[in-house]
């Protein structure tokens, strides 16, 4: 439990509270801590770019419309 952190910065990104089991070997998260917690920038259709808000350290992906309920999106 906790709040998962930018290993570069230590900018607060994601809370165990959005946390939920998927199939993909790293942990997803249905939302951001804070707004500014990450930026984004479109990769292909239906994933963005994801990078640490404060340093720009890459994070992975936005899965849009892949998160457990309907219309959700997955990091």
């Amino acid at each position: 439990p906790g709040i998962y952190v930018c290993a570069k910065c230590g900018h607060e990104l994601f809370s165990s509270r959005a946390k939920y089991e998927h199939s993909s070997p790293w942990p997803a998260f249905t939302e951001t801590v804070h707004e500014d917690s990450v930026s984004k920038r479109k990769e292909r259709p239906g994933a963005l770019k994801v990078s640490c808000g404060k340093c720009g350290n890459g994070l992975g992906h936005e899965f849009l419309n892949d998160g457990p309920k309907r219309g959700q999106s997955r990091f």
